[in-house]
């Protein structure tokens, strides 16, 4: 029974060190899909469910200057744009900036469309009402998303990750252990208190030492 759940934590511990390191990617694409998808659609009148709703809000939040068919066509090219950047993971400061844009439009039926959204029974919202509001969930995949690859941004697991190889460090007064992560981490902070980052190919340590065995001269000792 002991050996049984010690695998079952190994192959817990292996999965969550898989999450840390492919977590953020694998939500970072599966949102760029959906924008892609959902933009392609709105390419074709009719085809899109959320067609009638966009072409509302942008004629509310344009005072009707911009034709609903101009207007469509814009948000359909700023999604699909957005969702390519997002699959490839190219141009990720723009497309961010541009998501952020994007979600102020999405979710602005709620301020400019209430009545609209809310009409069901006991003001209960509607089918497009449902449709703005699971956006909600793509408001905080957005802000992970952001956080995890903007300006450097990783996902940081606080212990070591699994199989990780014990190197000691000569050359001071006392040997210190590093321990090697495999080639996809990098290890931070101080030899106490490790931690890795998902999707990174470099290495780094409190006292700058890499990844391998350094022999350095000892400090000379204070003659008497």
């Amino acid at each position: 029974m002991t050996r049984l759940h010690e695998r079952l934590l190994h192959v817990e511990d292996r999965t969550h060190h898989w999450f840390v390191v492919h977590g953020i990617a694998l939500l970072r694409i599966a949102v760029g899909a959906i924008f892609l998808g959902f933009g392609a659609l709105k390419y074709f009148p009719g085809v899109s469910p959320a067609e009638n709703l966009v072409e509302a809000t942008t004629d509310l939040m344009t005072f009707g200057l911009i034709p609903s068919g101009v207007s469509l066509a814009a948000v359909a090219t700023l999604e699909c744009f957005i969702g390519a950047c997002l699959i490839s993971g190219r141009f990720m400061r723009l497309a961010i900036w541009l998501l952020a844009l994007q979600f102020i439009g999405i979710l602005s039926p709620l301020i400019l469309l209430p009545g609209r959204l809310f009409a069901g029974p006991y003001h209960a919202p509607t089918l497009e009402g449902q449709y703005v509001l699971k956006d909600v969930i793509l408001v905080a995949a957005g802000v992970v998303i952001a956080a995890g690859t903007f300006r450097g941004g990783r996902l940081v697991r606080g212990d070591l990750p699994p199989d990780s190889r014990v190197l000691v460090v000569a050359g001071q007064d006392e040997p210190q252990e590093r321990h090697e992560p495999p080639a996809n981490v990098v290890l931070s902070g101080s030899s106490s208190s490790p931690a890795y980052h998902g999707e990174s190919r470099s290495w780094s340590t409190k006292a700058g030492v890499p990844p391998r065995e350094r022999r350095t001269r000892a400090p000379e000792r204070a003659r008497h």
